[in-house]
């Protein structure tokens, strides 16, 4: 058979789509269409695979459906990325929450929990972490399982460290980590009150109430129709008053919603809800 390299086609895609669903339980017919071809081809063309083979191995080959979902759901994270966002947060978000007897925080689209252990470090310093629970969520459980962790190499460590010093924040981003050789692993007392687990942010509901939201380059990946969902989804998951942060790249776009919220920082779209 001849091997296809050069992609997929708008057809295809569809019907990859409704073959994932119907076998899988996974829907991506609200995913970005550009983003989604980009991804499955790269995976085509590294495996080598006809849009026949992969078909046949999403469905039939043990294990490879997994592969396939850590590949198609992008996972690039890091420490304190986007430094003035954390800036913000520190300044116009915890001192609202610090008059709070107890605080939850939901940060969904984890990946390998780098923000939720940059929220931990940055509460601990703010000295309100002995009263917040983070929760981490992610469609792939092997990030998840990487969060839960929380090692990281000292390579990584390094790069972080330069975003930490654009924070503001007065201590050392090493301080919060034992490093033996080359890797680096989050002091335990940051681990506490932190829990990570699957959640699908395209077909799970509301799982708690929350006073702080954020989630970051993930709207980036579904369509308007998507994203409207997931807006929902985080408005009934929030607090009266409740924070929703979802970074410099992404913003409100619907009319409806911005009517919903205050916006407390245009550039970072930090936003707070409005009403109960």
């Amino acid at each position: 058979m001849k091997v296809q390299l050069s992609g997929i086609t708008p057809e295809e895609l569809n019907e990859l789509i409704t073959l994932v669903k119907g076998v899988h339980g996974f829907d991506f017919s609200d995913y970005g269409k550009a983003s989604l071809t980009r991804r499955v081809s790269r995976i085509m063309s590294l495996k080598k695979l006809s849009f026949y083979e992969l078909k046949h191995r999403i469905v039939n080959a043990e294990g490879f459906f997994q592969h396939f979902l850590e590949e198609v759901t992008v996972n690039v994270t890091e420490m304190f990325r986007d430094p003035n966002f954390y800036r913000s947060v520190n300044e116009l978000v915890v001192p609202y929450l610090s008059t709070y007897q107890h605080v939850k925080i939901w940060t969904a689209g984890c990946s390998s929990g780098e923000e939720v252990y940059s929220l931990a470090i940055l509460l601990r310093e703010a000295g309100i972490k002995h009263k917040c629970f983070v929760y981490g969520t992610d469609i792939n459980t092997e990030v998840l399982k990487e969060a839960r962790k929380g090692i990281y190499s000292f390579r990584k460590i390094k790069s972080y460290a330069e975003n930490y010093i654009y924070t503001g924040l007065k201590g050392s981003l090493t301080d919060h980590f034992t490093i033996m050789y080359d890797a680096a692993t989050i002091h335990s007392e940051l681990k506490q009150d932190t829990l990570f687990s699957v959640h699908n942010l395209v077909s799970d509901g509301v799982f708690n109430e929350f006073q702080l939201i954020t989630c970051r380059n993930v709207f980036i990946y579904f369509d308007n129709k998507l994203q409207e969902r997931i807006l929902d989804l985080f408005y009934n998951s929030l607090a009266p008053h409740g924070f929703l942060c979802l970074g410099s790249k992404e913003t409100i776009r619907s009319e409806a919603f911005r009517k919903k919220f205050k916006v407390i920082n245009s550039k970072e779209n930090i936003y707070q809800k409005i009403g109960i």
